[in-house]
């Protein structure tokens, strides 16, 4: 039957503001800060600035038998010699872990984690072959502990199906969780959270909406997205940075005995980092004082010029 008039047009509701801009640098006390990290922490300090954002600071010492005492002291002292300043408090995981549990608890409610017997050798024993050559969990106690077992270790539930995202520098990802890693753990055997849990329960109270970190991290961000899902958090928008190596190709770090930053001289480090991320610094910053270094990087700085790629000899 035949309308006599047309219905009103329906509104349309508007459209939710987005969050302001929310960065953040998430150092793990293990030893002082290096080439590779001050390079991590530059990009993602400048980046929030270029958006007139929130620049936050966490302390990563989840990991309490990695965490080295007096090493979060060193990298707070380095920071501000070179002259970074954070918004808001310092955040330390150690003192999250009510909220830690509290998510893991949510997820063994909702049948996403659940329990897991299996020792290393049994795991290393009956791992299935991902797809890239990797090693996966085969589920051994998806279905239930085997009898007589104790619970050693909490696993998410990963299941079929891609997740894709587009990194701001690394460009179009996927992964398939389930196929690559399988079931990962959220609370270890020896009683400590895993960094999957931790940091997505931590972006989603800091309100984090961009995460600016090394692309070693790139393929946890498959596991990440899945946890925020789960937990209903919302996604962050990712860029991960090249990582730097040594002349061997391998990652700058306190293993590989990276050389720590000195605090006494800030200038030509800040200089030198502006350049691995491909800022094309001018001849001659280096000699400026800090102030003025920092003053140039924020006017000049674009992510475009960040080079797309995994990693870059320092």
């Amino acid at each position: 039957m035949p309308c006599s008039a047309e219905p009103p047009p329906t509104p349309t509701p508007e459209a939710a503001p987005a969050p302001a801009y929310a960065g953040r640098f998430a150092p793990s006390p293990t030893g002082p800060l290096h080439l590779g990290s001050l390079v991590a922490a530059l990009a993602s300090c400048l980046e929030a600035r270029a958006h007139q954002g929130r620049w936050l600071l966490r302390m990563e010492d989840v990991d309490a038998p990695r965490t080295r005492p007096g090493a979060a002291r060193t990298i707070l002292a380095q920071l501000e010699a070179f002259g970074f300043a954070w918004d808001g408090e310092l955040v330390w995981q150690s003192q999250r872990l009510d909220a830690y549990r509290a998510a893991l608890e949510a997820l063994l409610e909702a049948g996403a984690a659940y329990p897991c017997a299996c020792t290393r050798r049994e795991i290393a024993d009956s791992a299935l072959l991902a797809p890239d050559g990797s090693h996966r969990y085969p589920g051994t106690c998806r279905a239930g502990l085997p009898p007589g077992r104790p619970a050693r270790a909490w696993r998410c539930r990963t299941g079929a199906g891609q997740l894709r995202w587009t990194d701001a520098i690394q460009g179009p990802q996927c992964e398939e969780v389930g196929q690559i890693v399988g079931d990962f753990v959220l609370l270890r055997a020896d009683g400590q959270f895993a960094y999957q849990l931790a940091v997505v329960v931590d972006d989603a109270w800091q309100g984090v909406t961009h995460v600016v970190r090394g692309a070693d991290l790139l393929d946890s961000t498959g596991r990440q997205l899945h946890l925020q899902h789960l937990l209903g958090a919302p996604h962050p928008a990712y860029a991960h940075l090249p990582v730097l190596t040594n002349a061997a190709g391998e990652k700058l770090s306190k293993q590989t005995l990276a050389a720590p930053l000195d605090p006494a001289a800030p200038a030509r480090a800040l200089v030198h980092a502006l350049g691995l991320l491909g800022q094309a610094p001018p001849d001659g910053l280096a000699r400026a004082a800090p102030a003025e270094i920092w003053a140039w990087a924020e006017a000049h700085w674009q992510l475009s010029r960040v080079p797309r790629q995994r990693s870059i000899v320092a």
